[in-house]
């Protein structure tokens, strides 16, 4: 199928965007760390369910030794250490800022894919990729001023923001690696998820916080579903998708094109939470369109 790997970056967008939304709301009932460990649980128990659906078996135990190594430490650096950051990043100096800079995840995917394995874009790529980061960069900018805090916090929050796209841009890198011979992306998932899942639980366990998760969770049924919305959107639907887009085209391409969700959550915002959009916010919502327009040029 033509430009599938684009398209389904453009899918991911669109997942991820709404998974924020749930997300968002979760936090507010669990907290951010609560969120972040029940959103793994719920991606990896509907990946067993689909898995078992589509191929007769919830785990792909024959996978390979090198697949089931690329894909768990990329569960590790990308689902379970890169989000992390980013809600650390958010703690500090808010959802614009940190979602700017995430929007440096293509620029770093392209230069890890480019020193450690050899890809290259092309001179029309790299134009669609420094176009939809000014689009990008542009709506986020102007998304209104956050609360004011102090330098010290403002450090360790674009500290945590850099990290946040270092983590899931080689947390692409590392699942193409694993996604050779057209391995199914649901199935890639399901082992990105179980190396996130056993992570970020072990830590939990040594922290002594896994009890105290468990009981926010019980007491706060609203977050609960709101927290199942974001799943199913972001870590099933968004990064099975993610990886169907860097396994049929390049790294770097995909990345930009799945750096969209701030912009596809303009029209989210304006018709569901009646937040009103500037001209400015419209004119680098087309710039940002036009550069992955230019992604599709062959």
């Amino acid at each position: 199928m033509p430009f599938l790997g684009e398209l389904s970056a453009l899918f991911t967008s669109f997942c991820w965007a709404m998974s924020a939304v749930g997300f968002s709301n979760a936090t507010h009932a669990l907290g951010s760390q609560v969120t972040n460990r029940l959103r793994v649980v719920l991606a990896l128990i509907a990946l067993l369910i689909i898995n078992s659906v589509l191929y007769g078996k919830p785990i792909p135990y024959d996978a390979g030794l090198a697949r089931w190594g690329w894909l768990t430490l990329s569960g590790i650096i990308g689902l379970a250490l890169g989000d992390a950051f980013l809600f650390s990043a958010y703690r500090y100096i808010g959802p614009r800022l940190g979602l700017l800079l995430l929007s440096l995840a293509p620029v770093f995917s392209a230069i890890i894919a480019w020193s450690f394995f050899g890809e290259t874009l092309t001179i029309l790529q790299i134009a669609g990729i420094a176009v939809t980061l000014g689009g990008i960069s542009w709506v986020v900018l102007l998304r209104g001023e956050e609360n004011g805090q102090n330098s010290h916090d403002w450090r360790k929050g674009v500290l945590f923001g850099i990290l946040a796209a270092l983590g899931q841009a080689a947390g692409l890198v590392l699942s193409k690696q694993g996604l050779t011979g057209n391995f199914s992306p649901f199935a890639a998932t399901l082992i990105r998820m179980i190396a996130a899942v056993a992570s970020l639980w072990i830590v939990a366990i040594f922290q002594g916080q896994a009890a105290k998760t468990v009981r926010t969770i019980l007491e706060n049924p609203k977050g609960l579903r709101w927290a199942i919305f974001g799943a199913f959107f972001g870590p099933v639907f968004g990064v099975s998708a993610s990886l169907l887009a860097i396994q049929h085209t390049a790294v770097g391409v995909a990345s930009t094109i799945m750096a969209l969700p701030p912009v596809v959550m303009l029209p989210i915002s304006y018709f569901f939470y009646k937040e009103k959009l500037n001209w400015q916010s419209i004119l680098g919502t087309l710039v940002a369109i036009g550069g992955v327009a230019l992604l599709f040029l062959r």
